[in-house]
């Protein structure tokens, strides 16, 4: 499985230990930058290009790392047909991809040690869609409103 991670400079040491650490488990790595540590560089370019990179190679998931994970989500999420999730435990990373056929994954470099962000990583890149019914339509609610930007109906209270 080809696996895309970015990063920012706050997320730049957990992306290189990723790299290599996926690498070595099998994974096909594309390191999609910043390639060298740059304290005044800025996330969205690195995330929203991960992002991208995914939704056009069909089957591949992707990582974006940062301080908090927040604004990378944030980026990554831009980018029609990603479905990001911070994570922030095992159980989280698991879960997104269960229920929310997550394909990239957040992850905050100064919230965890490396060896729980590698946790993280390979229970998101392990973990399959449950293809549940309730998943699968809440995903097509999701994907319907990406395309024509008409929001759902409110269910009758």
């Amino acid at each position: 499985m080809r696996v895309y991670l970015g990063s920012d400079h706050a997320g730049y040491e957990l992306k290189s230990h990723l790299v290599n650490y996926l690498a070595k488990q099998g994974y096909e790595v594309v390191d999609v930058g910043p390639h060298v540590f740059d304290p005044e560089d800025d996330y969205p370019a690195f995330c929203l290009n991960t992002g991208a990179k995914v939704v056009a190679d069909e089957g591949s998931l992707g990582i974006v790392i940062g301080g908090s994970g927040n604004g990378e989500q944030i980026a990554a999420n831009k980018i029609a047909g990603v479905r990001s999730a911070l994570s922030w435990k095992v159980e989280i990373a698991q879960l997104a991809r269960q229920h929310n056929d997550a394909n990239v994954l957040a992850l905050g470099a100064r919230q965890h040690t490396l060896d729980e962000a590698s946790a993280m990583a390979e229970a998101f890149l392990t973990t399959s869609f449950s293809g549940d019914e309730r998943h699968a339509r809440r995903i097509g609610q999701l994907a319907s409103y990406e395309r024509t930007r008409e929001l759902p109906e409110l269910p009758a209270s």
